[in-house]
């Protein structure tokens, strides 16, 4: 490089200072060494790339490295140029690694994905004399696969498959690059098939650089013939990868279950030609190798199955039988049958056995009885034997030679053997003795039977005794009879009969007779019957017999009474029968009715059951209604036993209903109130259907009217129920119906009267008014002016009355007549009822020239509102105008006049004037006219300003504590008015008035309410709005509230009215919420008395006041409770009981549960004063409940019982006594509620001076003789310390030298950190 720049510097300074010509020959000659030297440093490849191999997500480098580098490196994938930048755009896991000054440029690929497979090749640009140069290079990227499976089996899965079936096993080994080979294993063995399939399938999948990144899935087939060896064998697919651990290999296996037959079955346990013994447990085992699933074995003898139950142990099957050996066992064949569902059909193998037995008995037949002489056959028979038995007879001890057998075939297994003999009865024996042996010789056992012939004699003949004939024996009692026959062989045998019929009777026998007795319970079966007795054995032909006659005498058992005819109907004539059962001897019949004998006619008297007699007797009766539910007795007398028997019949005569009790046929209810129509009805048959019905029309449609069975109940009547009602009875013997007359009482009302009436001055006017009612008649209706007395309507009204119309006629009226005629209607029914009849006098217009009205305000820009009001009649008719101009009737944007009727004589127009100028200000003419005449007013608009005090007040009702005053507005100044209403007792000179503030639109009326009992107030009134407030009126209005004796209690007329509840049940709620309060009463009197008695024994007075002085809460809480100075008025039981309350009755808000059980927070927004009263009044009243605030919750205040200033304490009689003034009392107040704000400002309060006024609800301040009360428009506002920071001593110093000190409010609802030593206190609320 340094020869080149030296050679370059040369040829330009020839350049520079030879001519054209030579310098062109210079380049020639030059140029073939310029070649050599640059020929001998052209840059080349170090080390080029080399074909590289990578695992999916491993990182790769390919090695360049140039010498002699003159031009730029880059590479390039699969032809796409990377770039010259270590750090390759678009490429973030590719970059170029190593150093650029010694030509090392290796292409590093991190976390390779196989879209990184591709051709790479590393080029180098030319530069000056050097020529490009590239090298390439491959990155394989290799991928394991990412599953393997036999297709639709899951892995170690069991495939059932057929022997000899082929079946086909696929292989799939998925996303492998290159391709994986796989591998097949049998077991453990890999297996070379040539019927093996293998197929390479390419996958495209998107790479992030968009080319398709190519991965191979390898499906490799084989096809099995399975046998029975490949039973349980296991089937591996492996898949081979180079990217793949060798020791890691990717497989899966599946298990042939091959189903192929089992193998035949052998037996255990048993050898053919073997012998048994019968007794013998033998155990035969069937079992059968191999088949899928393992065989089912099942044991049959003699073709016939035994045994089903088999077990398996892998291929192995086996069914066991367990037996003992038995007769039926001897050549009989037991097969077992082996099976699957492979098989073609059962695989067998079967055996037989022999059995070898003695017989098992040895019987002997023939008679056991014989006579002297006879010859009697005997035959022996052995059981089933193998071999056949033999059979030895022995005959009254001695062996009997050549006697005959022979041998059959058992169809239970072995032989029979069979032998006959006959032998002969010798004299003078009782019996004969026979014996068989049989004897099986191979097994030597012996089995014998015995058999025992009697020798038969005759008895001799039977004997009764015990009863005599013709003796007469009573039904009930025990009757023994005794038969005895003696000899014979056997003993005879005795048997007794009753009229042929064999009775059970008690045998006993002895050595030469035999006896048999009987015990007889005698009853009527017994009259007459014949009683036998035979005497038998086998030496009898014809039994041997003897007989007795027995005489019962038995009453009868029952009557039966009968009845002609069946059905009892009234008017006819019955016949009553009565028959008695039989009877020996004949019974005596008699009839009793309710009790008491009748006679009747007895009939014959006929042989009856048993030997007895029946008899008979009849009774005849006319049949009336008063008969029904009659008892007749009829009964049975056995005069011999002196025993009866008697049976009753009811009478049940047919009748159709009687009503009883009918009420009368006039009926009257009154409309609304509920009618109840009680009928009852007799009938037989009882099942009667009752039917209402209303002037023929069925009663029940109605759901007011309620219909069940004889009762009607009309829940509320109505007018319309009037008319005539019947209720018919009807039952299956006929019907009954009664009628009466209902009649609806309502109460009278008006229904049409004219609104008005108009005449001219002078002439007579017409009213009339038209009702309706039950009853109604003319004095039912009457009129009534305001202002008019008696005898003023009588003079000058005239009254008729025609059709429940009444008439009233006013005579030559004048202007002030007019106004209303009230029509009243009134029956004694409900309420009365009024309608107004306003009459009208014609008159010309007269102007309302009220304050309110006479002048009208608003601001410039806004819209004035005058308004003109008059009354007149006829119509009124309005015209404004302004300067003498008239105003347009809303033809301008200017001026809107609205004209409108108030009432009926009452008219009123409205001027609206839009946007306000300065202009405008000024008078209105208003003229009004009608046919009358005509009359002019003046309305003057003006700028708002503070509103005109009420031209009046007035007081409109007043009640112990309450009092509701009226007021007439005046002008409000064009702006909507407040009220503000201060009041104060009239006596009470110097002490401050109390305000109330009446907010809303239209309000002229309010009610004072808190007010003392009997007290004289002085009551002003002033109207306010924003722009200011006008003067009280002067306080010339007093209004004193009544006195206690004038209290009565309010109760709505709803909760007079009558109610659905009945009577009994008021009554039973009322004495048992009276006995609950006596109960609580006296567990409280209780409590008191024990309290009391204890804190009397523990100390005394003194004691309880140190306790006291020891807490903060108890101290205050006796303060509540005991005055100042403890003195003879204190008792043990007021200490005691207050020094138990204060643990519980501290500052808390448990305080609310003991205050006034049952007051709520009074809703007043003032304080209230209460004047002194000489008397007590006991401690706890209820509060009349007040209306609470709009959004205040009903709830108590919390806060403590300490009445500051005025401590309460307990007289003997348990009646607060008066309060005193205390100095050291703390301060218990309650904070003050947002919603209230103070007016007037904080003034002393009152000093508290007497408790609660009975029925006020309210704890009062007490008239104070305080400083001198500030004019009700001066503010007044200090707030001096509170007076707990001062000692006793000192406030007493103090109260020398400034005079009386005001106490703090009593149970204020003001922030208890704040006092307010003044006069009034504002927005207080009472407890």
């Amino acid at each position: 490089m340094k020869n080149i720049r030296l050679f370059t510097v040369c040829v330009v300074t020839i350049m520079d200072t030879a001519p054209g010509l030579i310098i062109h020959r210079f380049a020639i000659v030059l140029l073939p060494l310029l070649l050599v030297s640059v020929s001998g440093q052209q840059q080349y490849f170090r080390i080029q790339p080399k074909d590289v191999k990578v695992h999916e997500g491993g990182e790769a480098l390919l090695e360049c490295e140039v010498t002699n580098q003159a031009g730029q490196v880059q590479w390039t994938k699969d032809g796409f140029a990377l770039g010259f930048s270590a750090i390759i755009p678009g490429f973030p896991r590719y970059s170029v690694v190593g150093d650029s000054r010694n030509g090392v440029y290796n292409l590093r690929i991190v976390n390779a994905s196989l879209s990184d497979d591709a051709e790479y090749q590393c080029q180098v640009g030319p530069a000056r004399f050097n020529k490009a140069i590239r090298a390439n290079a491959r990155l394989s990227v290799i991928s394991p696969p990412s599953s393997i499976e036999i297709v639709d089996h899951a892995p170690n899965s069991k495939i059932e498959i057929r022997e000899n079936q082929e079946y086909q096993l696929e292989c799939l080994v998925k996303n492998s690059k290159p391709a994986a080979k796989i591998v097949w294993y049998r077991g453990n063995v890999e297996l070379k098939l040539d019927k093996r399939v293998d197929t390479t399938t390419e996958v495209n999948e998107p790479s992030g650089s968009g080319r398709h990144a190519k991965r191979y899935n390898v499906l490799s087939r084989i096809k099995l013939q399975p046998t029975s060896e490949d039973d349980y064998e296991g089937y591996t697919c492996e898949a081979r990868h180079e990217a793949l651990p060798p020791d890691m290999p990717l497989r899966v296996t599946v298990q042939l279950s091959v189903l192929y037959p089992p193998g035949i079955p052998y037996i255990e346990g048993y050898t053919e030609g073997e012998t048994i013994r019968r007794g013998q447990t033998v155990e035969l085992t069937c079992k059968s190798r191999g088949g899928n699933p393992p065989a089912q074995l099942i044991w049959y003898k003699n073709g016939e199955q035994i045994r089903m139950a088999y077990r398996t142990a892998g291929r192995v099957s086996e069914n066991i039988y367990t037996f003992t050996a038995d007769a039926t066992d001897n050549k009989a064949r037991y097969r077992c049958e082996a099976s699957n569902i492979m098989s073609q059909g059962p695989l067998k193998t079967e055996i037989q056995l022999t059995v070898l037995f003695a017989p098992a008995q040895v019987s002997i037949s023939g008679p056991t009885e014989a006579r002297i002489g006879d010859s009697v056959p005997l035959t022996c028979t052995t059981a089933n034997s193998n071999p056949p038995a033999e059979i030895k007879w022995l005959v009254a001890g001695r062996h009997i030679r050549n006697a005959t057998s022979r041998t059959v075939v058992s169809p239970e297994g072995g032989w029979i053997t069979t032998s006959n003999i006959t032998a002969v009865v010798a004299p003078n024996k009782r019996s004969l003795v026979v014996i068989c042996h049989g004897i099986n010789m191979q097994l030597t056992e012996n089995i014998v039977s015995t058999h025992t012939i009697n020798v038969l004699y005759p008895p001799s003949q039977p004997i009764i005794h015990g009863y005599t004939e013709a003796t007469s024996i009573a039904v009930g009692t025990v009757q023994k009879i005794s038969c005895i026959s003696s000899g014979g062989n056997p003993l005879a045998t005795l048997t007794w009969y009753k009229n042929d019929k064999k009775i059970n009777s008690v045998t006993k026998v002895n050595d030469r007779s035999v006896s048999a007795e009987v015990n007889i319970l005698v009853n009527v079966t017994d009259n007459e019957a014949r009683y036998k007795c035979e005497a038998s054995n086998s030496a009898t032909e014809i039994p041997l017999f003897e007989t007795v006659t027995l005489n019962v005498y038995f009453p009868p058992d029952h009557v039966v009474i009968r009845k002609d005819p069946p059905e009892l109907k009234t008017g006819t004539i019955a016949t009553l029968t009565c028959d008695s059962s039989s009877s020996n001897p004949e019974a005596r019949l008699s009839w009793w009715r309710e009790g008491i004998p009748v006679q009747g006619v007895t009939n014959v008297t006929k042989p009856g059951l048993h030997g007895g007699k029946v008899s008979s007797i009849m009774l005849s009766l006319d049949i009336t209604p008063e008969l029904n539910g009659i008892v007749y007795t009829c009964q049975a007398t056995n005069e011999a036993l002196q025993r009866s028997v008697h049976d009753a019949i009811t009478l049940e005569v047919l009748y159709k209903p009687i009503f009883s009790d009918v009420p009368t046929e006039q009926q009257t209810g009154i409309e609304g109130q509920p009618m109840v129509l009680s009928l009852q009805a007799t009938g037989n048959p009882s099942n009667i259907v009752y039917t209402w019905t209303k002037d023929g029309i069925d009663a029940g449609q109605d759901l007011r009217v309620l219909v069940d069975g004889p009762v009607l109940n009309i829940t509320k009547l109505r007018k319309e129920d009037s008319g005539v009602y019947m209720c018919e009875a009807v039952n299956s013997e006929g019907s009954t119906s009664v009628k009466f007359n209902l009649t609806v009482q309502y109460a009278a009302v008006i229904r049409d009267a004219p609104e008005f009436v108009m005449v001219n001055p002078g002439e007579n006017a017409h009213l009339h008014c038209v009702a309706e009612g039950n009853p109604l008649s003319e004095s039912h209706i009457s009129w009534r002016r305001e202002g008019f007395s008696d005898s003023d309507m009588e003079q000058r009204t005239e009254r008729t009355y025609r059709n429940g119309t009444s008439y009233l006629v006013v005579q030559t009226p004048t202007r002030e007549d007019n106004g209303n005629f009230y029509c009243v209607v009134n029956n004694g029914i409900g309420s009365e009822t009024t309608r107004p009849v306003y009459l009208v006098v014609k008159y010309k217009p007269e102007m309302d020239t009220s304050p309110q009205i006479s002048k009208a305000a608003s601001n410039t820009g806004d819209t004035g509102r005058l308004v003109c009001r008059a009354s007149g009649a006829p119509k009124l008719r309005f015209t404004w105008s302004r300067e003498g101009a008239t105003i347009p009737v809303n033809t301008t944007e200017k001026y809107y006049i609205d004209s409108h009727q108030v009432d009926i004589v009452k008219y009123e127009s409205v001027l609206l004037v839009k946007h306000v100028r300065p202009s405008d200000y000024g008078g209105y003419e208003c003229v009004v006219r009608n046919e009358m005449g005509f009359a002019t007013a003046t309305v003057k608009l003006d700028v708002t300003s503070a509103p005109d005090p009420p031209t009046s007040m007035t007081v409109l009702n007043v009640t112990h504590d309450s009092v509701l005053v009226g007021w007439v507005p005046g002008f409000d100044g064009g702006m909507e008015p407040s009220y503000r209403i201060r009041y104060r007792p009239t006596a009470a000179f110097g002490e401050g008035y109390r305000y109330m503030d009446v907010i809303g639109s239209n309000i002229t009326s309010f009610t004072i309410t808190g007010l003392a009992m009997a007290t004289d107030y002085t009551i002003s009134i002033m109207a306010f709005n924003k722009l200011g407030s006008s003067k009280y009126l002067p306080d010339t209005l007093r209004a004193k509230t009544s006195s206690e004796g004038d209290l009565q209690q309010v109760i709505p007329d709803i909760l007079l009215g009558k109610g659905d509840i009945p009577r009994l049940v008021i009554i039973g709620v009322s004495v048992t919420g009276t006995l609950l309060v006596l109960l609580n009463v006296g567990l409280v009197a209780c409590f008191i008395y024990r309290k009391r008695s204890k804190r009397l024994q523990e100390g005394t007075v003194g004691s309880v006041l140190a306790a006291s002085e020891q807490s903060s809460s108890k101290s205050a809480t006796i303060e509540m409770y005991a005055p100042s100075s403890y003195n003879e008025t204190v008792t043990g039981e007021t200490l005691s009981s207050v020094s138990e309350k204060s643990e519980s009755y501290s500052n808390g808000d448990s305080n609310q549960e003991y205050l006034e059980d049952g007051t709520k927070a009074a809703a007043s927004t003032y304080l209230i004063d209460q004047i002194e009263y000489p008397y007590p009044y006991p401690t706890y009243e209820m509060q009349h409940q007040p209306k609470p605030h709009h959004d205040e919750q009903d709830v108590r205040n919390a806060y403590s019982h300490v009445v500051d200033g005025a401590k309460l304490h307990y007289t003997a009689a348990g009646n607060i006594a008066t309060a005193h003034p205390v100095v050291d009392g703390q301060y218990y107040n309650i904070s003050p509620d947002a919603r209230y704000i103070p007016y007037p400002p904080q003034l002393e309060f009152s000093h508290m001076g007497q408790p609660v006024m009975p029925g006020t609800g309210s704890l009062r301040r007490l008239q104070h003789r305080g400083p001198v009360v500030p004019p009700p428009d001066v503010t007044v506002s200090h707030n001096p310390p509170p007076h707990s920071a001062l000692s006793t001593q000192q406030q007493q110093q103090q109260q020398q030298q400034n005079g009386p000190t005001a106490p703090t409010p009593l149970l204020s609802t003001f922030n208890p950190t704040l006092s307010y030593p003044a006069t009034m206190e504002t927005e207080g609320h009472l407890v």
